[in-house]
């Protein structure tokens, strides 16, 4: 497994690592993929303000509340995951 970190600043920034695409975001959920599984960050007025896949850096701020990990199966978007 790929080392990563996740930095949380006061609810308010979040910085993660290894992140190698994102699915999909909107105002409240960032879905991202790291090289082995899937993160959600979940919250209000989420707006990503850096996204660097050659670097593997995404930096997003808004309140967020949730930050949680998701297991990749063969083939499956981390999307049609999280809407079942």
């Amino acid at each position: 497994m790929e080392n990563h970190y996740i930095q949380i600043d006061n609810q308010k920034e979040i910085r993660v690592s290894a992140v190698v695409s994102v699915e999909a975001f909107d105002e409240e959920t960032i879905l991202a993929n790291l090289a082995e599984e899937g993160l959600i960050i979940c919250g209000h007025d989420l707006h990503i303000e850096t996204l660097d896949l050659e670097e593997g850096k995404l930096e997003a701020r808004g309140e967020i509340e949730t930050v949680s990990y998701t297991k990749k199966k063969n083939k499956t978007k981390l999307f049609d995951r999280f809407k079942k």
